[in-house]
């Protein structure tokens, strides 16, 4: 092999490297909870469903409409969905504020018997059994959380668990968005 050669094999390796550290450099300092969505901005794509407490009952967009909401995606096979469900209860009862559910990927028997054991703060949850609605909202994984608007334009998104150290940043957005329908 030539010195030439040598040199290259040699480079290569370190510019792979410069090359990862740039790119994970990116990503220090940002919360991985927040991601971006192409929905923020948009309003909540449209759609008509069943609720998972009433089967007969159909539901839209629409019915989430006239004030600011949150909009959370669960499931019971989500460990993460069951460790904020706590929080949401609480936050449904003690801030009084609004939250839809969207039952992603899931048995109805199931998610009914879990909202009877656990508690439901949700206005109405939809079901969501193949996952349609969720692939329209862009959601990647469970426990997912949008915030809206009152005209349903979403505003914000949080992936992941919906919290005591997650929940400030969405709250005074939801506060504001509040106070401005008000």
């Amino acid at each position: 092999m030539t010195t030439t050669g040598k040199r290259l094999l040699m480079v290569s390796p370190m510019l792979m490297a410069f090359a990862l550290g740039v790119f994970l450099y990116q990503g220090i300092g940002q919360d991985p909870n927040y991601s971006e969505s192409s929905l923020i901005g948009q309003p909540l794509p449209t759609f008509s469903g069943e609720t998972l407490l009433a089967p007969s009952k159909a539901v839209t967009q629409a019915d989430m409409l006239g004030q600011p909401a949150l909009i959370n995606v669960w499931a019971t096979w989500c460990p993460t969905c069951r460790a904020e469900h706590e929080f949401l209860v609480d936050i449904a009862e003690q801030d009084e504020v609004r939250i839809f559910g969207v039952n992603y990927h899931d048995q109805r028997s199931g998610a009914q018997q879990w909202l009877q054991e656990l508690g439901n703060p949700y206005v109405f949850s939809v079901f969501d059994p193949n996952g349609i609605l969720g692939i329209e909202l862009g959601v990647v994984g469970a426990p997912e959380t949008y915030l809206i608007d009152a005209q349903g334009v979403v505003v914000d998104k949080l992936t992941g668990e919906l919290n005591e150290r997650t929940w400030p940043l969405l709250r005074s957005q939801y506060l504001s968005l509040l106070e401005e329908t008000n």
